[in-house]
């Protein structure tokens, strides 16, 4: 996997892909970038800085989007050059790969589109990284049709996320043997800690989580071999506009960080 401005990968740690649910101001964005590259640079794992330009699934129809697609996506690009760190945002729509790619350096596919083919041959015809979300719906095993599709195109950049299995109408379970299913398409293979906690299809329209149980996912994942870590934070949790319910605090990170690094140098 190749990433532009990607730092400390020699260091044999996992890769982090972390920040907010969506972008929701340029301060907030910068605040979050610029705690976590800190913490990053000093434990020597590689950083990738995560926003959504635009909330395209929403369970309501009044729940927040995003500030303007084009407003987001130019914070996306500040933070990128501000701190010299790749940026990813997701894309809902073919016409959302050529849209956003000036902006970011890896476009991703949300889980719940990783087997529309349109959407994952115009994100790879880009030339940007791909990172395709595995489908609740999805075996690990069966996802390399998605990789097949990227690299269809010539686009070799790619790499894949579990976020969970459907379990029941308003749960997600993680099956670990995901991790290794996926590794075999020969891509890196991330861990979505926050998302795989979702409660979904809750009956007051809000999606629910479990983030008491980040560290957990996250802990397993680096113990089976994951090769980066995917985490949505903010500073403040509860005041977030989108993905409330399972965001890891902030001021959290650093201290699970560091016992990651732990784990990952016993498996390795």
């Amino acid at each position: 996997m190749q990433i532009p401005k990607l730092k400390h990968t020699q260091s044999q740690n996992f890769f982090l892909i972390a920040g907010p649910c969506a972008i929701e101001g340029r301060d907030m964005a910068l605040e979050i970038a610029d705690k976590i590259k800190r913490i990053t640079d000093r434990l020597e794992i590689p950083y990738i800085f995560k926003g959504s330009f635009r909330k395209a699934n929403r369970t309501k129809l009044d729940s927040f989007t995003g500030i303007g697609d084009i407003k987001a996506l130019e914070i996306l690009k500040e933070v990128g050059a501000t701190f010299d760190i790749p940026t990813i945002t997701d894309i809902h729509e073919t016409e959302h790969a050529a849209m956003a790619a000036p902006y970011v350096d890896i476009l991703q596919i949300p889980a719940f589109l990783c087997r529309q083919t349109d959407l994952l041959v115009a994100a790879a015809q880009t030339g940007k990284a791909v990172n395709v979300k595995k489908g609740q719906f999805l075996s690990g095993a069966a996802m390399r049709f998605a990789v097949e599709k990227i690299k269809s195109v010539g686009n070799e950049n790619v790499f894949l996320t579990d976020r969970g299995n459907s379990f029941g109408y308003s749960d997600l379970v993680v099956d670990y043997r995901n991790i290794p299913e996926m590794q075999a398409t020969g891509v890196p293979v991330v861990m979505d800690c926050t998302h795989s906690l979702q409660q979904p299809n809750q009956s007051s329209g809000v999606t629910g989580g479990r983030p008491a149980l980040i560290e957990t996912i996250a802990k397993a994942a680096i113990a089976v071999g994951a090769d980066g870590l995917f985490m949505e934070t903010h500073p403040r949790p509860m005041e977030a506009k989108s993905d409330a319910a399972n965001m890891l605090p902030l001021d959290k990170l650093e201290n699970l960080l560091e016992k990651l690094i732990k784990i990952r140098k016993a498996v390795v």
